[in-house]
Order: structure tokens, then C-alpha cells, then sequence
């Protein structure tokens, strides 16, 4: 190449009317209201027998029934329609669809299966299909899913699901294939490889199959004379752009398909197949594929949804914390050295600075105090509330000298006045991209010439620096909202002091409520010291003990000691001592179960969990059922190994349903231990119940009970 190629003459390609179709099929073209066949493509003797069709209405080419459907259609506002079966001349059968096309009606006969399967079994293999959708746990596992499921419906060696980015590149987030096909499994394509048009005839025609990249045009007959070319974008057997093919036989492929992923009106993705041989999808499949992929679009924005929810949830809880430490007895100035620690915990922040009247406070890590203050003049200079950037020395050059620390910032002006900001830094994450092929060798050809794609697709990594883990909108979202709470907490106090007087009658009660938070305070201080020296004296005889037998029994028990202080250490830090918030306790005990663990189990636990508030004492004992459980993941699914488990919590109004999941062996045997005993009267002590289910592969024990206690019944024992 002697200079750039245009990337853009893909876009000037025109794909949508190419005046040829793949050749499995026929192509016939009438008017509207005569239905007399004016064009033609394809090898219309096979479907039709020997004849010469032109000139003929449709109703002599397809036979009176169908004749007669199409013409319901042409009265109708469908654009398009399946028709029905067409025996063929040399047997065999075929599919007929029709579209509306301006004045003109095409229609597209292609090769069918000869007996097709009762509706009621292809929709009760997409019920199943979408149930299997449902029943995964976050995005990833529905995307897992999803590629068994379509290879399964659609038979490809290769099945990708692939999400597209914001800057038009996608990424494969998960992969079904045969062993012998290279993984192209989270690796990155550039957003050249799909041009703008082609990615707008994914929302438009939902399916699109390529039998055999290798086939020949067949052209319509006569050539097409009319100003306006004919569109085909709603034709299954449009013939696909040449650079297109190239592509697919560059990456080895000889049969493909695709499926789009659409979600609200959006196109997020495709179902990517491939395949090493020529291979057929017929319309029953392609409709199934379809229906198939609206169910799992459905679950994507279902399961992104509710993501979104519970980062709301968990962001509103610490902005609640926040505002109430903050609005203690004293000034702003005065409890806001108290509090930035949950401030900087809010948005999973590296670190936090909060300017005020001239005033620094700093918490995690940070840019010096000098580079600080450069920093938030520069940010008070914007006029943006908040600003948000995941690449800051791209916007503010002296950042460069401490991208380390600083490459992300949140930057939130409560007064400009005073001035009053909040300074969130997320540190550099230096990423290796894996792409499919070199991204900036997406196209070759000569300046003014055809352009050609790529012809490697081997995995090449690319190294980002100077970018930081971006800020979501959701977090963007709950910046401006403490915000304007934290000028409503202003307004506030200045209200309680012009009440100042009615606080004086109350000074009683006050001093009744910090002798009952002293003696809580005390009481918790004895309490978590009994409790460490029992974990410590489990600790010293476990490490006396050689036989690893004996010594995991002392394991178990301190880490069930370390569920009910961890229960402690939240109510000597809350407000609230009569509820418990399972998200945030959970994650603490799941953190504290790990360091205790070992390294090897990092990121193998994962959380689903939205926030349920539960009475404290009804905490303590899910505690030790998550502990125990968790411990008969580790014991019996990977015989003390590391391995996958997944965690889920999910409010369903008066109750809560708690999964804790495996991939392990996947059997349940009845056990009389002391475990199971254990487990059996805390179930019972919840007034719950406790099942095992077979989680294909692993075991799922699925744990339902109230949230609180039921109006008849007793508390936990004591």
C-alpha cells in the first residue's frame, strides 16, 4: 500500500441491491397487481421444471394455492411473508416467501426440509432454550449459554456471541466450536471488519445465511433497467458483497450465518456461526434462530436491567451513609474526615480528595497535594457537573506525570464559591487487548483500486496505557445526586440551628442515647475480643496438629466464628443495629472467607446478590449457612480443591431465595455429620427450606425462608 484505503468504500458498496442472488435458490420478480413474472435468477427448472416462466403470472408458476396467498398479501401492510411448501419438479421441497418491493413482488423459493416438524415441537425447544436462558446466572453465563444452545439449534462447527463496542469494534464474549477450529474467544474485531451499512441490514433482516462462500452469482434475467435499482435487503438470498466472501474464506470458513442480537430497536450483537464445510440453514431453522435470539435479547436487557438496579441500590446505601455521618453533630469540615473513606468506597474509587474552603482531605491513593489542587482548578474551569473520564492525560496534558495513580477522574463541584469539590481517581489499568488479526491493518488495496480485507486473523495483542476502568452512568448518575443531597443537608443544618432551641428540651434523651452508644460500643469491643481470642486459640491448635484431618475441623469452625463477628463489626459500624443490609455483609464475608482460603481461590466465588435488609439475629445464622455451605462446596464438589461457586440473593417480597451453585461432581449423598445437622436446625431456625438440585453439572441448594420472623411463630433460639 502506497497510502490509507477508504474504509468508507465499503460503505459506498452496494450491497443492499447487488442485481444477483446466492444460487440455491430461485428469485422470481412480478408487478404487484398483475403478478406477472418479469425477472428471474436462479436455476428455476429445478424448483419449477423446464419451461420458460417469464411472461407467466404466479399463479401458474406456484400453483393456484399460493398464487392465491400472495395475492392476500399484496391487499395486506406486511412487507413480507412466508407462503408455504412447493413440491419440486425433481423432487423434494422447497420453501416459498414473499416480499413487497415498491410495485414489485419478489419472491424467494430455496430449499426446504421435506417433512417438517409439528409447531408444537419447535416451540417447545424454544421454551426450553429460553428457560436454559433464564435459569443462568449474569451476562457471561447467558452468553455461554446461548452459543451451546444455537450451535445446538443450528448445527455450525463454530458459534460466537459478539457485542458491539462503543467505537464499533466488537469483542467474542463466548464461543461453542468443535476442538479442532481455533478459539477466537475474547478476542476483538475492529469496527472495520462490519461496515455502518452492513450493520444497519442487522436490525433490518435478522438472519442472514451464506450455504457456500464459494458459489457463483446467479444474476437476474433480464438485466434490471428501471432508474432505481431493485432493494433486496429483505431477501434471504441476496448475494453478499464480494470483500465479504474474501473475508470468510480468509478466516477458513466455507459456510456461515448470522443472527442479530437486537435490543430496543439497537443492534448489541450478533450470533456468529461458522462453519468448515458448505452447510444449509432452511427456513424453519432461520425462524427458530430468530424467535430464539428475541428470547435471548430479551434476557440480556432482563439481566443488564437488574445489574443496574442493584449497583443503584448499593450506590444510594453508601450515599445514605455518607449524608448521615456527614450531618452528625459538627460542621461539614468536621465529619468529613470521618466519612471519606465511604466516599471513596462509593465508586470503587483508588482514591478521593475532597476540597473545601482551601481545605484538603485525602483518602487512598492520590496525586500530590500540589498536583491536587491544579487538578480541581482545571475541573472548576469546565463547567461540567460532573465530569467523568476514564483517560485524563488525554484531556488535561500535565496528568501525564501521575497517570499511575490518576488516570480516571470523577470530578463533582458542589460549590464553586467556597470552593467545594469531590475528586474521585481511578489508578492506570494497563490492558492487553487481544484482537483477531492486527486492527490497523484491517483493510489492503490500492489507492483508487478495489479494496480487499484482511487476510490474518492470528491473535495480536495490543498494550493501553493511560486509561483507567470507566465510570459507568449509573455512578455518573449517583454523583450528581449526592450532589444536590449534600446542598440539601446544608440547607438542612442551617434549619437545625434556627432550631436550636427545640434541641435543648431533647438534651436528655441525647445523653440517654450516647450512654446506650458507648455501652454498644463497649459491649461490641469485648464481644470481638472474646471472639478473636476463641479464633486464635482454634488457630494455635490447628497449627499443633500434623494430621491436615484433624486440622480441618478447626478450620471450619474459625470460619464460622468469623461469620458471626463480621455480623458485629457491621453494627458497631452502622446507624441502624436492628437490620442488616445480606449485599454488603455478604460481600465482607465472602472477602474474609477468601483471605483465609488461600490465593488459589481468587475469583472464584461469585456474587449476584441484590440488597435485602434482614433483622440482625436472622443475619448471624444465613452467615453460618453461607459459611457452611461454601465449606461443602470446597470439601465435597472439589474434594478441598479450588473451583467455580456462584452465589445469588434475590428479595421476592416477604421472603428472600438464596442459590449457592457448584460445577462440581454433582451429586448430593445424605450425610448424619455435624454439619449437617448444624445446617438442618438453621434452616429450621429461619422457618425456611432447603433444597438440592442438580445444577448440570454441580449441585444448586436453593434456600428460601422469610425475611423476618413469621407473626406466629418464636425467634431463633438464643
Amino acid at each position: 500500500m502506497s497510502g490509507p484505503v477508504d474504509l468508507t468504500d465499503c460503505d459506498r458498496e452496494p450491497i443492499q441491491a447487488p442485481g444477483a442472488i446466492q444460487p440455491h435458490g430461485v428469485m422470481l420478480v412480478a408487478g404487484r397487481t398483475s403478478q406477472e413474472i418479469t425477472h428471474l435468477a436462479g436455476d428455476a427448472a429445478r424448483a419449477l421444471g423446464e419451461g420458460k416462466w417469464l411472461g407467466r403470472t404466479l399463479g401458474e408458476a406456484l400453483g393456484d394455492d399460493l398464487g392465491a396467498q400472495i395475492a392476500r398479501l399484496t391487499q395486506s401492510t406486511a412487507s413480507g411473508s412466508y407462503v408455504g411448501q412447493l413440491a419440486a419438479a425433481s423432487g423434494g421441497a422447497f420453501d416459498v416467501s414473499v416480499h413487497l418491493v415498491g410495485e414489485h413482488l419478489v419472491v424467494e423459493i430455496e430449499p426446504g426440509v421435506a417433512h417438517m416438524r409439528p409447531a408444537s415441537q419447535v416451540l417447545a425447544e424454544l421454551e426450553a432454550g429460553a428457560a436454559a436462558f433464564e435459569r443462568t446466572i449474569g451476562l457471561k453465563g447467558l452468553c455461554d449459554r446461548a452459543a451451546v444452545e444455537f450451535r445446538r439449534l443450528t448445527g455450525f462447527d463454530r458459534v460466537m456471541i459478539y457485542r458491539f463496542q462503543d467505537d464499533d469494534a466488537g469483542a467474542v464474549l463466548a464461543e461453542d466450536k468443535v476442538a479442532e477450529l481455533p478459539s477466537f474467544l475474547n478476542h476483538h474485531f475492529p469496527g472495520s471488519d462490519i461496515p455502518a451499512q452492513a450493520r444497519a441490514l442487522y436490525v433490518r433482516n435478522l438472519v442472514r445465511v451464506i450455504p457456500d462462500i464459494a458459489y457463483r452469482p446467479a444474476p437476474l434475467h433480464p438485466a434490471w433497467v428501471e432508474e432505481a435499482p431493485l432493494d433486496m435487503s429483505d431477501c434471504a438470498l441476496r448475494s453478499v458483497s464480494p470483500i465479504h466472501m474474501q473475508y470468510m474464506a480468509n478466516m477458513g470458513v466455507r459456510a456461515s450465518a448470522s443472527v442479530s442480537i437486537v435490543k430496543d430497536g439497537a443492534l448489541w450483537g450478533l450470533i456468529a456461526c461458522h462453519n468448515a464445510t458448505p452447510l444449509l440453514l432452511p427456513y424453519e431453522v432461520r425462524a427458530a434462530c430468530s424467535a430464539l435470539a428475541g428470547a435471548l435479547a430479551r434476557q440480556i436487557k432482563a439481566k443488564e436491567e437488574a445489574e443496574g438496579y442493584r449497583d443503584r441500590l448499593r450506590l444510594r446505601s453508601f450515599e445514605d451513609d455518607i449524608v448521615a455521618g456527614l450531618v452528625r453533630d459538627g460542621s461539614l469540615d468536621a465529619n468529613m474526615g470521618e466519612v471519606v473513606g465511604e466516599v471513596r468506597n462509593m465508586m470503587a474509587a483508588d482514591g478521593v480528595a475532597v476540597l473545601r474552603a482551601g481545605e484538603l482531605t485525602f483518602e487512598g491513593v492520590h496525586p500530590s497535594e500540589v498536583e491536587v489542587r491544579e487538578l480541581a482548578s482545571w475541573a472548576l474551569e469546565q463547567g461540567i457537573q460532573p465530569l467523568a473520564t476514564d483517560r485524563l492525560s488525554e484531556r488535561f496534558a500535565p496528568a501525564k506525570a501521575y497517570r499511575d495513580h490518576a488516570s480516571g477522574l470523577l470530578a463533582l463541584t458542589i460549590s464553586a464559591e467556597e470552593p467545594f469539590l469531590i475528586l474521585w481517581f481511578r489508578a492506570e489499568q494497563v490492558e492487553v487487548v487481544e484482537w483477531a488479526g492486527n486492527p490497523h491493518k484491517a483493510a489492503a488495496g490500492e489507492p483508487g483500486g478495489a479494496l480487499s480485507p484482511r487476510k490474518s486473523f492470528e491473535a495480536w495483542s495490543q498494550t493501553v496505557r493511560g486509561r483507567s476502568r470507566g465510570w459507568t452512568a449509573i455512578e455518573v448518575e449517583a454523583a450528581q445526586r449526592l450532589r444536590q443531597t449534600l446542598l440539601d443537608a446544608r440547607q438542612a443544618r442551617r434549619l437545625r440551628e434556627l432550631n436550636q432551641r427545640l434541641s435543648d428540651t431533647l438534651a436528655d434523651k441525647d445523653g440517654l442515647l450516647q450512654q446506650k452508644e458507648f455501652l454498644l460500643k463497649e459491649v461490641n469491643h469485648r464481644v470481638q475480643n472474646s471472639l478473636q481470642l476463641v479464633s486464635s486459640f482454634l488457630g494455635l491448635q490447628a497449627r499443633a496438629l500434623k494430621d491436615p484431618l484433624v486440622q480441618e475441623p478447626f478450620e471450619e469452625a474459625r470460619r464460622r466464628l468469623s461469620a458471626v463477628a463480621l455480623v458485629h463489626r457491621r453494627l458497631y459500624r452502622a446507624d441502624q443495629i436492628e437490620t442488616v443490609d445480606l449485599s454488603r455483609y455478604f460481600e465482607d464475608l465472602i472477602s474474609d472467607m477468601l483471605t483465609s482460603m488461600g490465593p488459589e481461590w481468587a475469583g472464584m466465588i461469585s456474587l449476584e446478590i441484590s440488597p435485602v435488609m434482614i433483622p440482625t439475629d436472622r443475619a448471624v445464622t444465613l452467615g453460618l449457612i453461607v459459611t457452611e455451605l461454601v465449606i461443602n462446596a470446597n470439601k465435597y464438589a472439589y474434594d478441598g480443591a479450588p473451583g467455580p461457586i456462584e452465589i445469588a440473593l434475590s428479595d421476592e417480597g416477604a421472603n428472600f431465595r438464596l442459590v449457592i451453585s457448584d460445577r462440581g461432581k454433582g451429586k448430593h449423598t445424605p450425610r448424619e455429620g455435624f454439619g449437617t445437622r448444624m445446617m438442618a436446625a438453621m434452616v429450621s431456625q429461619l422457618s425456611g427450606v432447603i433444597e438440592q438440585q442438580d445444577n448440570k453439572p454441580g449441585l444448586r441448594a436453593v434456600l428460601t425462608a422469610p425475611v423476618a420472623f413469621p407473626a406466629s411463630g418464636g425467634g431463633a433460639a438464643g
